[in-house]
């Protein structure tokens, strides 16, 4: 990453720290990925040479940034979905001033709706930091998504470990895929799909 993105990268990571300690409405929080976890994401895209990335719950567009930079040295590019529409032209703001407009597609829509339209393509890498309630629900449509050899990677495992536990159990439970947690930032949960093709549900 150049000096001038990643001094970016460093002033929005201050500013949203300072704007969620002041928000009394944790529904006004940004709640972005810590700054230590967005080098390891960009490693994991890297490692599995990731050309098509999905990033579920843009907020900012923080971590989208660290994904799209990473997705240069693969020739690669970054779908990125958030349901609100202030979030949605924040992020924009911030991927045009990176220099990233080129690498990210911008969705605004809810993710269920999203996943019941026609995805032509599985996806190399999925980031999920979203409604951690609507996991469950998702969870075979989300494994769909993923190519067989691709990685998929759940936000804070760690610091919300107890309101994924039904999840955790449904990713353990599931055939063809291995999943460990990594105690980075917030926790990271990677669940690989095997090479073969995995049912769904």
């Amino acid at each position: 990453m150049n000096e001038f993105r990643l001094a970016f990268l460093r002033q929005l990571a201050a500013d949203y720290q300072m704007h969620d300690q002041l928000a009394t409405d944790r529904a006004e929080r940004y709640l972005n990925i810590t700054p230590d976890t967005g080098p390891f994401l960009a490693l994991l895209l890297q490692a599995v040479h990731a050309r098509n990335i999905l990033e579920i719950g843009t907020s900012t567009g923080y971590s989208t940034i660290w994904l799209a930079d990473a997705s240069l040295a693969t020739n690669g590019h970054v779908t990125t979905l958030e349901i609100r529409a202030d979030r949605v032209a924040l992020a924009r703001a911030n991927f045009e001033q990176a220099g990233l407009s080129a690498r990210i597609t911008q969705v605004h829509a809810p993710v269920g709706v999203w996943l019941d339209t026609d995805i032509p393509n599985p996806f190399d890498l999925v980031f999920l930091d979203a409604n951690r309630a609507q996991y469950v629900a998702l969870w075979p449509r989300l494994l769909l998504l993923v190519r067989p050899g691709g990685l998929l990677v759940v936000d804070n495992a760690v610091s919300h470990q107890q309101e994924l536990q039904a999840f955790f159990a449904l990713v353990k439970a599931t055939p063809g895929v291995e999943s460990v947690v990594v105690p980075i930032g917030k926790g990271e949960l990677l669940v690989w799909k095997a090479l073969e093709t995995v049912p769904a549900g």
